[in-house]
């Protein structure tokens, strides 16, 4: 009788080719490198650029390389790319859903801000006292120095 008919545990033999694992690494390598290339590039002429639509389209190209980026160093570096899909889907969900998160925060807190000063009825009250005293007051150490002044004690 055979003993491996009766196994349960399912392996795979994999053939591993030196030469095809190493071009494998130099070719994402690569690509890794010229990614960021471009990243840096567009990242300095993006302090030179005029206008917020080219701005906003730069940094969004910059988002999007991010994540190309990302998919290489988790598909390759991380070994997922030769994983079943429900191994894969276990990862990449929840990391997902933690982007998802901060996301979420993000605008939520900037919401928060903004509606703070909006609904806040002292904000405008409290900037109207702030001016005016800006407006009114005299300069600092003026009152010093014209008292010294009528002393006679300021050189």
């Amino acid at each position: 009788m055979d003993n491996h008919s009766n196994s349960s545990e399912i392996t795979f033999h994999h053939e591993f080719d030196r030469e095809a694992g190493r071009k494998e690494v130099v070719k994402v390598t690569v690509i890794l490198s010229v990614i960021t290339l471009i990243e840096l590039a567009l990242g300095f002429w993006l302090i030179s650029l005029e206008g917020d639509f080219f701005r906003l389209l730069v940094k969004g190209v910059i988002c999007v390389l991010m994540l190309a980026k990302a998919f290489y160093i988790v598909a390759y570096f991380m070994h997922l790319k030769h994983e079943i899909r429900a191994m894969i889907m276990t990862i990449v969900v929840p990391l997902l859903l933690f982007i998802w998160f901060i996301v979420a925060f993000l605008y939520d807190g900037n919401s928060y801000k903004n509606l703070k000063n909006t609904y806040d009825p002292y904000h405008y009250e409290q900037s109207q006292i702030k001016v005016e005293k800006t407006e009114h007051a005299p300069a600092h150490g003026a009152e010093e120095h014209k008292d010294a002044k009528k002393e006679g004690t300021m050189e």
